[in-house]
């Protein structure tokens, strides 16, 4: 049975990797290290709680004494490092935590799978690095996409604190032939996904009648992934990815802000019954400092290195997105209200 350690398995994206690796890899062991910050919930696995192929950390990945003790006692087959600080505008307002965890972090958990590697010489392991494609800086509305080629150029503190442990990451298979694999991808949405991202909190504003903030006048472009899709290519990376490489995984949905908005508001009003058009709450707000005006991801290598193309298009992907949020409303409250925070304080308060 492969051992398999998901930082962040408690976030968004590392909830969803959990539940598809559980689902799709029945001879897998994942063991969650999550140090439960805001975005970090560990309610997301309630129903593995009692599995034997589950396990959950609770720990940071800046601790290096906990990294050693848990490699040391469970000799991993492989790591999928996804702990994160990963909002733009927090990074803006507070830069130095996203220099604490993402690169220091990051810097840690490879010291930590480079110790494993050298107490276990032989023995196979991988370490995955998963990224983001802000790391290539801005896109201009012609410019072709994204390659693994493209040279790196952050504009938010985030992107930058992301590219240093990229870098980092590479260094370490270089340096001494860590086998690490690096993704970078665009943006996701699906389930569990906080509600200060874009597309889930349109559709709670929605729900609620409250503004639909747009920065700017909503021309901002990205290249939207569904997380299983990205879940998908992670599992890819792992089993077939080459240790030195990077690979660029995208959803080939480029929408602008102003677009997704309207798609949502379009949807949610079908499914909810509303009757006045949500277009009417839409808001253009200031735009924030360094906002990239367009990101897109070429995946030509990933789908021929690693035979991974998305499956979901953007319409049908928007609508299970929107469909799971109206059907865990309990999840919602929660996490909207702070409840969350309380419970996983008196869970782990020591």
């Amino acid at each position: 049975m492969e051992k398999i350690l998901i930082t962040g398995g408690s976030g968004f994206i590392g909830s969803n990797l959990v539940k598809y690796i559980h689902k799709n890899k029945p001879d897998w062991h994942i063991f969650n290290l999550d140090a439960l910050t805001y975005a970090g919930n560990p309610r997301n696995h309630q129903a593995l709680e009692n599995d034997s192929r589950y396990r959950f950390i609770h720990g940071d990945i800046t601790d290096s004494a906990l990294l050693k003790k848990i490699f040391t006692e469970h000799e991993f087959d492989g790591v999928f490092h996804l702990a994160a600080e990963s909002h733009v505008d927090r990074s803006i307002s507070g830069p130095e935590v996203f220099l604490t965890t993402n690169v220091m972090g990051t810097f840690k958990l490879l010291e930590a799978g480079l110790n494993h590697t050298r107490n276990h010489p032989g023995k196979a392991f991988k370490f995955v690095h998963v990224s983001t494609d802000e790391v290539y800086g801005s896109l201009g509305f012609d410019e072709p996409a994204f390659t693994e080629e493209t040279a790196y150029d952050p504009s938010s503190p985030y992107s930058a604190s992301k590219a240093s442990s990229d870098h980092f990451a590479k260094a370490y298979h270089r340096t001494y032939g860590l086998p690490v694999v690096v993704t970078n991808c665009s943006n996701n949405y699906g389930p569990y996904q906080f509600p200060e991202k874009l597309i889930p909190l349109i559709i709670l504003n929605i729900l609620d009648g409250k503004a639909l903030p747009v920065y700017g006048k909503g021309e901002n472009v990205r290249d939207w992934l569904y997380v299983e899709d990205h879940c998908e290519a992670l599992v890819r990376a792992f089993e077939k990815g080459n240790p030195g490489e990077t690979y660029n995984i995208g959803g080939g949905e480029e929408k602008n802000n102003l677009q997704v908005v309207h798609a949502l508001c379009d949807l949610v009003d079908q499914k909810t019954g509303r009757k006045k058009s949500s277009r009417e709450l839409i808001r253009f707000v200031k735009d924030r400092p360094g906002h990239d005006i367009r990101y897109a991801i070429n995946s030509d290598k990933t789908e021929k290195s690693i035979g991974f193309k998305a499956r979901f298009s953007f319409e049908k992907a928007l609508s299970k997105t929107i469909d799971w949020y109206l059907d865990n409303m309990d999840w919602t409250r929660s996490v909207q209200t702070g409840e969350y925070q309380q419970w996983i304080q008196k869970q782990y308060s020591s």
